[in-house]
């Protein structure tokens, strides 16, 4: 029986080549988008989800609000770690994990013997301190050392495998223990090897530290050790609570420690719990390095892929509905032979797994191919590998057979459902186009372009926001302006001198210090208020600071006032058209020297700045003020660019210098107009995935719709001839033949228009400023979807329109 059932679907795919082809296209490009997307959302799901009891792991977070301006923090007082399980009920473990400050790296130095060139590893990344607890939480595999001892003494440090490998090539993991490892000036001994955590996780530590190091050593005054009133992202704090402790109770008596401890800011900050599930997706506590994944991404990719699978199986039941008169005869015999409907079912439903199953392979097969093609929107440590993850070969088996069921169950009701006295006669109703199954396949392909109609729009319209965003004025200028940073900590005479150095330079028009640019990645928030006589106000208010050249820089226009004055230090404040908004001026000079209280000094206002984003265009400008300072932050605008190496030349001119003064350091600079592209990375992330969305979505109904239209116009080939004996031009025909394919298209625009429509406001509601939807989207969507239809159908109208009458005509 499973012999004649393969025979039989191996013969019928055969015969039917072209629909046979269309059908797997159709299917395996669905399915491969399908597999991409559900892979990178299981991988993004799948984040520590394997240690033991993660429903009792938390870390513990800072809400903040200040006159109104609300904060969040991944960063703990430091003392808070060794406080906890002394002072505090209800925990079954404390993991502090500091990491060191800055960009969070190290220099890494191993000393070989006496005839060997001491092995230096710079900005080296992962290395944390914590304790012994943190392995217990993650459930590491121990390889070598004393577990419960391997960090409970100073300038003790354990190792990964691969870490251990890196640093010592020639020695088994065991052998590395006791061995020593310089971080910056910190001498510390092997004390453990654990191998590396081979499932996704955000505890990304390479190099364990003991916490017991830092009490030790001159870093307890650096890590602020016994400091409550400040937090900073490099000391984080996770807890394991007791198996009959309540998150709610725990945090409540957290807070009224905490508290004791910060009596005066105390009242405005909020120790929270945040579930160990929720740090790989929640933005407002992001990892120092870390990455986020977005649920609401991942859900839209979900979509993405439910309407791609769905276009697969609308073809498929298109086209195999359409056919249905090419098996009449062959369903009328068997069920003269004895077929029941049940077993006709049955074989139609295992051709469509058949051709499910082979379309799956096809795109496991070519998986990998996509991966890399995509490398850009694909998570950091996912690989092909990881569809062989148990829970994902559920996934597939899953995915094989909701898709042969949507596509098959349909057509092998309309198949298994003929009357064999019709069939046989060729009687059989419902297998043209003017029948009510017609009806049906007009429906699917209607939802067929409504799909890539909608795809279209929203490619079109998120194109086209990026674009203004990009492209719009930030208020300053960015081009040729480029920024790098020094080390912090450093004699400020270097950074004098190689001030000096880049301005003499001859490919350098202005040269300036300070923080952060104009518009940057990061924000800095300063309490400042204004008394009008009857009320103290206090806007929330952004500060920006650099030396005398800083504005120049930038091109930064003055609309009232003048500039803060030269030298070492200047107790004036310029601010920004918002502010003077914001304290109740409606016109700028009305607020030229007025006094603003500020860090507990009352300054003056000198100069009103035009507004300028210091965001991206998500964000509405903000009251802004601006203050003379110097900092490690070099701003540098260069000469017009004319020869096309005068820029490169500076830049190298420039990192020469640096070296000189900084011989251990990297020379990292970024230009200012990138580093703005940077703000919608996302939104281009999703601009690329729609555009590839929309060009499937189109590829796969035009599949559908050229097997639809050969078959249609197949079924026509006599009235066509009729028509051409009696005079009818190529022309008339193929506009006969195209028109019903068309008026199917212009039906879908006007269902997908104001869905498209919807979506896209929800969308561009995130944006202060944007773009309106304007006709032109929808009118140019339409004819895009209309000209693709009509060429797609055209080709085969004409082909048809050209043919010889006789032949269409012979057998009558």
């Amino acid at each position: 029986m499973l012999k004649n059932f393969f025979t039989t679907t191996y013969r019928h795919l055969w015969r039917n080549k072209l629909f046979t082809v269309l059908n797997l296209l159709g299917l395996s490009i669905g399915i491969s988008a399908a597999l991409v997307i559900s892979l990178i959302v299981y991988y993004e799901f799948s984040f520590d989800t394997f240690q033991r009891d993660s429903d009792r792991i938390y870390r513990i977070v800072i809400d903040a609000n200040f006159n109104g301006v609300e904060g969040h923090s991944v960063g703990v007082p430091a003392p808070l770690g060794n406080a906890i399980p002394n002072e505090l009920t209800g925990i079954e473990q404390t993991v502090p994990v500091f990491q060191f400050q800055g960009d969070a790296t190290i220099h890494v130095r191993i000393d070989g013997d006496n005839a060997s060139k001491p092995l230096l590893f710079k900005k080296q990344k992962d290395v944390v301190f914590t304790n012994n607890d943190y392995f217990e939480l993650l459930g590491y595999e121990w390889i070598g050392g004393e577990q419960s001892q391997a960090l409970t003494q100073p300038f003790s440090v354990v190792l990964t495998k691969s870490r251990a490998q890196l640093y010592f090539p020639d020695l088994s993991p065991t052998a590395v223990i006791g061995k020593q490892l310089t971080y910056n000036d910190l001498t510390l001994t092997v004390s453990g090897v654990v191998g590396d955590l081979d499932k996704p996780t955000d505890f990304n530590g390479r190099e364990f530290i003991s916490v017991a190091t830092i009490e030790a050593s001159s870093l307890k005054e650096n890590f602020m050790m016994d400091v409550w009133d400040d937090w900073m992202a490099y000391s984080q704090l996770y807890v394991k609570l007791s198996a009959n402790q309540s998150a709610q109770t725990f945090q409540a008596q957290l807070n009224a420690f905490y508290q004791q401890h910060n009596t005066e800011r105390g009242k405005d900050i909020t120790l929270s719990l945040q579930p160990l599930h929720d740090i790989h997706f929640n933005r407002l506590y992001p990892n120092i390095g870390g990455r986020i994944a977005q649920k609401t991404t991942l859900y839209g990719l979900m979509a993405v892929a439910a309407f791609l699978l769905a276009l697969g199986c609308i073809n498929f039941i298109n086209l195999t509905t359409a056919q249905a008169s090419q098996r009449a005869k062959e369903i009328g015999v068997r069920k003269t032979m004895g077929s029941s409907k049940r077993q006709l079912i049955q074989q139609f439903l295992g051709e469509t797994v058949v051709m499910t199953s082979i379309a799956t392979l096809l795109s496991i097969l070519s998986i990998p191919i996509i991966l890399r093609l995509f490398s850009k929107f694909i998570p950091e440590g996912l690989t092909a590998d990881f569809m062989f993850q148990p829970g994902y070969l559920l996934v597939l088996l899953l995915l094989v057979a909701v898709v042969s069921f949507l596509s098959g169950c349909y057509p092998a009701l309309i198949l298994s459902g003929f009357t064999p006295t019709s069939v046989l006669r060729n009687q059989v109703s419902g297998l043209t186009g003017q029948t009510r199954h017609a009806g049906v396949r007009k429906i699917l392909t209607i939802s067929q372009f409504a799909i890539a109609q909608f795809f279209i729009l929203a490619t079109l319209i998120v194109s086209q926001q990026i674009s203004y965003s990009i492209d719009s004025d930030m208020g300053f200028d960015t081009g040729a302006v480029f920024k790098f940073d020094t080390p912090r900590d450093t004699a400020e005479t270097k950074s004098r001198q190689l001030l000096h150095t880049v301005q003499s330079l001859p490919g350098v028009e202005l040269a300036s210090t300070g923080f952060y640019a104009p518009a940057d990645r990061g924000v800095s928030f300063t309490t400042v208020s204004f008394h009008n006589g009857t009320e103290e106000l206090k806007p929330t208010t952004q500060i920006r600071w650099g030396d005398e050249h800083y504005l120049d820089v930038y091109g930064i226009k003055l609309v009232a006032g003048r500039d803060i004055s030269p030298g070492d230090a200047t107790n004036e404040l310029l601010v920004n058209e918002q502010f003077v908004k914001e304290i109740g001026f409606q016109r700028p000079e009305e607020a030229l020297g007025k006094f603003l209280n500020w860090n507990g000094n009352a300054v003056p206002i000198v100069g009103i700045m035009k507004d300028f984003h210091h965001q991206s265009t998500r964000s509405s400008i903000m009251p802004l003020l601006f203050q003379k300072n110097n900092g490690s932050t070099f701003h540098v605008r260069l000469k017009p660019n004319r020869d096309g190496q005068s820029w490169s030349h500076a830049i190298a001119q420039i990192q020469k210098a640096y070296h000189g003064l900084y011989p251990d350091e990297d020379f990292n600079y970024q230009f200012v107009d990138e580093m703005i592209a940077q703000f919608y990375e996302h939104e281009q992330a999703t601009a690329s995935l729609l555009t590839w969305a929309m060009s499937l979505s189109i590829l796969i109904s035009c599949l559908g719709l050229l097997g639809l239209a050969t078959y249609t116009i197949n079924t026509r080939g006599k009235e066509i001839g009729i028509r051409k004996v009696l005079g009818a031009t190529v022309g008339s025909i193929v506009q006969l033949l195209s028109k019903d394919f068309v008026k199917l298209v212009v039906i879908a625009l006007v269902i997908a228009s104001p869905i498209a429509w919807w979506a896209m406001n929800s969308w561009l509601a995130d944006f202060a400023y944007r773009i309106d939807m304007e006709w032109w989207m929808f009118a140019g969507t339409g004819l895009v979807a209309m000209v693709t239809a009509a060429l797609t159908v055209g080709s085969q109208a004409i082909r048809a329109a050209l043919a010889n009458p006789v032949d269409s005509l012979r057998d009558e």
